[in-house]
């Protein structure tokens, strides 16, 4: 496959689990990057996330599918108020063939102003470069009591547009009747929705309908797909219903 434009709707493949969950998200089959940067190629997905590690060692531009770099990690051994600080600069991951960059930030966290600080720095230097910049935007800490509520996912999507993110990340809300608001929260950044924690097929795929039937622009799924007995099956399925939604 030759290198392609990075577009900012469809399905992102994300295997950026193995610093904020170790390797618990991993098999014999997965726990090698090679894995999942071939299922990437060979199911033609829009873009691939890595960490810089990952990057480093297995990506380059006969990969053919774009890659989207974290630039932040923390790893869960810590516990607390969540937060998670600037590893790998703009300038670094495009060394390493970004053709976009990600960010988490945890809003609600003591610590959401170190995280949000970073971000503009790196929206920045970013946009300087012309490559988009997404935002993971997850509230978390001790002031949100659900992460999930539909109120809190449109304030985590209003933050990324405020914050200049070209796309915002979001869990999937327990009540999606307010999905459209989310959307409209989000203003002109686009939406994604974050695979999350494992569902059945199912249920992922009834979650995928909703959202870009209210609007979202694409998905990036990571443990749904690469744990899947079928991953490349799965994604067929996922492109089937972005298309034809």
């Amino acid at each position: 496959m030759k290198k392609t434009k990075f577009k900012m709707s469809g399905i992102y493949l994300a295997y950026d689990h193995g610093m904020e969950h170790g390797p618990t998200d991993f098999n014999d089959r997965n726990i090698s990057p090679a894995f999942v940067i071939d299922l990437a190629k060979k199911a033609e997905v829009d873009a691939l996330v890595l960490l810089k590690g990952a990057a480093r060692k297995y990506y380059n531009n006969h990969v053919g599918v774009p890659l989207i770099l974290k630039l932040n990690q923390k790893t869960k051994l810590c516990g607390g108020e969540p937060l998670s600080t600037q590893t790998c600069s703009v300038k670094e991951a495009i060394a390493l063939g970004a053709a976009a960059v990600g960010y988490t930030v945890y809003a609600g966290s003591r610590y959401e102003h170190v995280m949000l600080k970073e971000f503009g720095k790196i929206e920045e230097e970013a946009h300087k470069y012309g490559i988009p910049v997404i935002m993971w935007s997850y509230p978390r800490g001790r002031t949100i009591n659900d992460d999930e509520a539909p109120d809190i996912i449109a304030y985590a999507a209003r933050v990324a547009f405020e914050m200049g993110a070209d796309i915002v990340k979001l869990k999937y809300p327990n009540n999606d009747s307010k999905l459209n608001w989310v959307v409209k929260a989000a203003d002109t950044t686009k939406v994604f929705l974050s695979g999350g924690s494992i569902v059945d097929g199912s249920t992922l795929e009834a979650r995928v309908s909703q959202v870009i039937g209210a609007g979202f622009s694409g998905v990036a799924v990571g443990r749904n797909i690469f744990q899947s007995d079928n991953p490349l099956e799965r994604i067929k399925r996922l492109k089937e219903i972005i298309k034809s939604t």
